[in-house]
Protein backbone atom coordinates (compact mmCIF):
# COMPACT_ATOMS: atom_id res chain seq x y z
CA UNK A 1 0.00 0.00 0.00
CA UNK A 2 2.64 2.57 0.66
CA UNK A 3 4.45 1.66 -2.93
CA UNK A 4 0.50 2.98 -4.18
CA UNK A 5 0.77 6.01 -1.96
CA UNK A 6 4.49 7.34 -3.54
CA UNK A 7 2.88 6.53 -7.09
CA UNK A 8 0.03 8.89 -6.30
CA UNK A 9 2.20 11.62 -5.68
CA UNK A 10 4.32 11.13 -8.57
CA UNK A 11 1.44 10.78 -10.45
CA UNK A 12 1.03 14.47 -10.59
CA UNK A 13 4.42 14.98 -11.78
CA UNK A 14 4.95 15.49 -15.69
CA UNK A 15 7.03 12.73 -16.89
CA UNK A 16 9.07 12.53 -19.73
CA UNK A 17 11.37 9.79 -21.50
CA UNK A 18 12.97 8.56 -24.89
CA UNK A 19 10.03 6.16 -26.19
CA UNK A 20 12.06 4.62 -28.89
CA UNK A 21 14.26 1.82 -28.24
CA UNK A 22 17.96 1.34 -27.68
CA UNK A 23 20.33 2.38 -30.75
CA UNK A 24 21.09 4.01 -33.72
CA UNK A 25 18.21 4.94 -35.75
CA UNK A 26 17.16 7.77 -38.33
CA UNK A 27 13.87 8.89 -36.00
CA UNK A 28 14.18 8.95 -32.26
CA UNK A 29 10.79 10.39 -30.22
CA UNK A 30 10.68 11.46 -26.68
CA UNK A 31 7.50 11.25 -24.80
CA UNK A 32 5.83 13.78 -22.54
CA UNK A 33 2.91 13.03 -20.11
CA UNK A 34 1.19 15.17 -17.47
CA UNK A 35 -0.31 18.24 -16.89
CA UNK A 36 2.45 20.71 -17.45
CA UNK A 37 3.51 18.86 -20.49
CA UNK A 38 2.15 21.79 -23.16
CA UNK A 39 3.70 24.11 -21.04
CA UNK A 40 7.18 22.32 -21.21
CA UNK A 41 6.73 22.06 -24.98
CA UNK A 42 6.07 25.44 -25.25
CA UNK A 43 9.62 26.99 -23.40
CA UNK A 44 11.55 24.69 -25.89
CA UNK A 45 10.08 24.15 -29.16
CA UNK A 46 9.90 27.57 -31.85
CA UNK A 47 6.10 27.56 -32.04
CA UNK A 48 3.18 28.12 -29.97
CA UNK A 49 2.18 24.96 -28.37
CA UNK A 50 -0.41 25.57 -26.09
CA UNK A 51 -2.52 26.95 -29.08
CA UNK A 52 -2.51 23.76 -31.50
CA UNK A 53 -5.36 21.35 -31.98
CA UNK A 54 -5.20 18.11 -30.30
CA UNK A 55 -3.67 15.55 -32.71
CA UNK A 56 -1.82 17.26 -34.75
CA UNK A 57 2.08 17.45 -35.54
CA UNK A 58 4.11 20.27 -36.27
CA UNK A 59 7.29 21.13 -37.48
CA UNK A 60 9.98 23.33 -35.72
CA UNK A 61 13.19 23.52 -34.14
CA UNK A 62 14.19 22.49 -30.53
CA UNK A 63 15.69 25.47 -28.63
CA UNK A 64 18.29 25.36 -25.81
CA UNK A 65 18.14 27.53 -23.11
CA UNK A 66 20.48 29.64 -25.01
CA UNK A 67 18.14 29.90 -28.35
CA UNK A 68 20.32 27.88 -29.90
CA UNK A 69 19.03 25.03 -32.62
CA UNK A 70 19.19 21.58 -30.53
CA UNK A 71 17.63 20.19 -33.75
CA UNK A 72 14.72 20.28 -36.50
CA UNK A 73 11.91 18.07 -35.47
CA UNK A 74 8.19 17.10 -35.35
CA UNK A 75 6.32 17.50 -32.77
CA UNK A 76 3.40 16.12 -32.11
CA UNK A 77 0.48 17.45 -29.72
CA UNK A 78 -2.06 15.34 -28.09
CA UNK A 79 -5.01 16.55 -25.36
CA UNK A 80 -5.96 14.11 -22.72
CA UNK A 81 -7.94 11.91 -21.94
CA UNK A 82 -7.42 10.41 -25.62
CA UNK A 83 -3.73 9.97 -24.93
CA UNK A 84 -2.14 6.48 -23.88
CA UNK A 85 -1.85 7.79 -20.32
CA UNK A 86 -5.27 9.18 -20.93
CA UNK A 87 -3.11 12.47 -19.91
CA UNK A 88 -1.97 15.58 -22.14
CA UNK A 89 1.08 14.07 -24.16
CA UNK A 90 3.47 16.05 -26.29
CA UNK A 91 5.80 13.67 -28.60
CA UNK A 92 9.03 15.26 -30.09
CA UNK A 93 10.60 13.59 -32.92
CA UNK A 94 13.59 14.15 -33.72
CA UNK A 95 16.99 13.08 -35.30
CA UNK A 96 18.33 9.91 -34.36
CA UNK A 97 21.41 8.69 -32.55
CA UNK A 98 22.25 9.27 -28.98
CA UNK A 99 23.42 12.54 -28.90
CA UNK A 100 20.92 14.50 -30.12
CA UNK A 101 18.14 12.46 -28.42
CA UNK A 102 20.09 12.79 -25.10
CA UNK A 103 20.31 16.55 -25.66
CA UNK A 104 16.49 16.78 -26.44
CA UNK A 105 15.57 14.89 -23.41
CA UNK A 106 17.72 16.50 -21.30
CA UNK A 107 16.75 19.75 -22.82
CA UNK A 108 12.83 18.84 -21.57
CA UNK A 109 14.53 17.59 -17.73
CA UNK A 110 16.15 21.40 -17.74
CA UNK A 111 12.80 22.54 -18.58
CA UNK A 112 10.81 20.94 -16.21
CA UNK A 113 9.87 17.27 -16.48
CA UNK A 114 10.70 14.44 -14.54
CA UNK A 115 12.29 11.55 -16.03
CA UNK A 116 10.27 8.52 -15.96
CA UNK A 117 10.77 5.54 -14.31
CA UNK A 118 10.66 1.88 -16.07
CA UNK A 119 7.06 1.62 -16.93
CA UNK A 120 5.73 4.81 -15.57
CA UNK A 121 3.73 5.69 -18.85
CA UNK A 122 2.00 2.26 -18.49
CA UNK A 123 1.06 2.26 -15.27
CA UNK A 124 -0.40 5.63 -15.11
CA UNK A 125 -2.38 4.26 -18.01
CA UNK A 126 -3.77 1.69 -15.45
Amino acid sequence: MVYLRSMDFQRKDTIAAIATAPGEGAISAIRISGSKAFDIAETLFSGPVKSYKTHTAHYGQILGSDGSILDSVLLLVMKGPNTYSGEDTVEIFCHGGSLITRRVLERVLEAGARAAQPGEFSLRLF
